[in-house]
């Protein structure tokens, strides 16, 4: 492994509150040294200087911890280059989660992984593997299309609850980094299994990840309002329950929802939030709140639903039925917001401007026309399909809040896409301490950005377009972003794991 020093940058640590220029040196995948200097200093000396020191001026450029990503469900080579355009560093399944989470990392493993990964225990394949007699591989591909199962929707007997809170145990055991809740897509099940994992998590002392089921705004028949329901299990059971995009299960009552997360938070309750800065999602097309008939509660229409492999916007009420029937895990983008209307895009900046909000992509795997998932090529071939916030979730919110609104600093950018995510994961990964921070002793996961150029590319039609001004980016001290571009052939990326217990 070569040493690395990253010379004249403005160098940011969100955890020490450090902010000049300063240089900073790399040794055997950790960050060995950082040395300040005024701005018109000369390089200094490189630390035991040899001919094995790779030296890169970043002079004029920003240099931070690579940014967590809390919420991505991609799980291959060609989206986490994207993502790593875009400057993530650490990407990990935390919302779904896969089972058993010992395959997943195997997997990992032996393919090679340009990024960091890691995965939590999957509420709803445990659930399946119980109520449906489903069983698992680890396969995000597959594992989407339980989504339309009635038996998976049900509620549990005693019994079968007792099963798959076992399983759940035993995924946990296995170094899972907390329990990934799907209640947005079971939102009709009993509130008391809900509370038996919540209970289940804290005492292991295991975060939960929630996409929470409908808020009352939508649905006032729902068995209780899915933010309340993570903010009480919070004050309830202790631990650390996290909200899933706000933004996207909110919509446009996202006021209340915060209102109701910020008071949780003055109880005690530790809740955390994310939010991705765009007002469409995309999920599989089986989920239960895309049925026509849930439609009208968030004024949706099925003209609102694009199918990402095709880009077909569904024409009609027929159309919908269909397809969920018989590709219940097609993957669909949900436009829930307009960003033309500013009245729009400001609720999207609220989310993101929420005191210690966290920056989450829940980046979507890329698709190609012959049903390909992944390629080792670069650039990536033509043709694929994906959500563009694979791409481009982390430049547009730095656009967006730093340099075009200013609701950001710079140490403040850092601190919700890199410090904040990494601390969710300190009580159970001991390997989570060392990131999100930019001192002697961390991990080498570190991004360099050109603050005038950094953007986002990726649209809804073309969405697989890299992010631009990530100048470079190294994970465990090895470049996998050189120069603007791909590395081919870096993949240094390794599993964070849970501590079992």
């Amino acid at each position: 492994m070569t040493d690395v020093l990253l010379t004249g940058g403005r160098v940011v640590d969100p955890a020490s509150g450090f902010d000049g220029i300063a240089d900073v040196f790399i040794r055997d995948g950790s960050v060995a040294e950082i040395r300040p200097r005024a701005s018109s200093d000369a390089v200094g000396a490189v630390p035991e200087a040899s001919s094995g020191v790779t030296v890169v001026d970043v002079t004029g450029k920003v240099v931070g911890p690579g940014f967590v990503d809390l919420h991505s469900h991609v799980h291959s080579i060609a989206g986490q280059r994207l993502q790593a355009m875009d400057g993530v560093t650490t990407a990990l399944d935390l919302e779904m989660g896969l089972m058993p989470v010992d395959r997943a990392y195997a997997r990992a493993a032996e393919e090679g992984r340009p990024l960091n990964y890691g995965f939590s225990a999957s509420w709803t394949m445990a659930r399946a593997a119980v109520l449906s007699g489903r069983t698992s591989d680890a396969d995000p591909f597959g594992d989407l299309d339980i989504l339309n199962d009635r038996a998976w929707l049900g509620d549990s007997s005693p019994a079968q609850l007792s099963r798959w809170i076992g399983l759940l145990e035993e995924e946990l055991a296995q170094g899972a980094l907390g329990i990934g809740v799907l209640m947005g897509y079971a939102p009709r099940t009993d509130p008391e299994e809900f509370r038996a994992v919540a209970r289940l998590a804290a005492s292991a002392g295991a975060p939960t990840f929630t996409h929470v089921r409908e808020i009352v705004e939508a649905d006032p028949t729902t068995p209780i309002d899915g933010t309340l329901e993570v903010a009480r299990s919070a004050m309830e059971f202790g631990g650390t329950a996290h909200h899933c995009h706000v933004n996207s299960t909110s919509r446009r009552h996202v006021d209340r929802t915060l209102g109701t997360i910020e008071a949780a938070r003055a109880g005690g309750a530790g809740i955390t939030v994310e939010a991705y800065p765009y007002g469409a999602g995309s999920t599989g097309i089986g989920a239960a709140f895309l049925a026509p008939e849930a439609l009208p509660a968030w004024d949706l229409r099925p003209q609102n639903l694009v199918v990402v492999d095709t880009q077909e916007r569904i024409a009609d009420e027929a159309r919908l039925r269909h397809l969920r029937e018989t590709q219940p895990g097609a993957l669909v983008i949900v436009e829930f917001l307009d960003e033309r209307d500013e009245r729009d895009a400001a609720l999207l900046r609220q989310s993101l401007a929420f005191p210690d909000s966290i920056v989450a992509s829940d980046a979507m795997h890329v698709t190609w026309p012959d049903g390909s998932t992944d390629t080792a090529q670069w650039p990536l071939p033509p043709g694929g399909q994906t959500h563009p916030r694979t791409a481009g979730t982390f430049a547009r919110s730095l656009r967006m809040m730093v340099r075009e609104h200013g609701l950001w600093t710079w140490m403040e950018a850092f601190r919700r896409c890199s410090h904040l995510p990494a601390r969710i994961l300190d009580g159970i990964a001991p390997g989570a301490t060392r990131k999100g921070r930019l001192s002697p002793g961390a991990d080498a996961d570190l991004v360099v950005i050109d603050p005038a150029r950094i953007t986002d590319r990726a649209t809804y039609l073309d969405s697989t377009r890299p992010s631009q001004g990530v100048e470079h980016l190294l994970v465990n001290g090895v470049f996998v972003v050189r120069d603007g571009d791909i590395v081919e052939g870096s993949f240094p990326g390794r599993g964070l794991r849970g501590e079992p217990r």
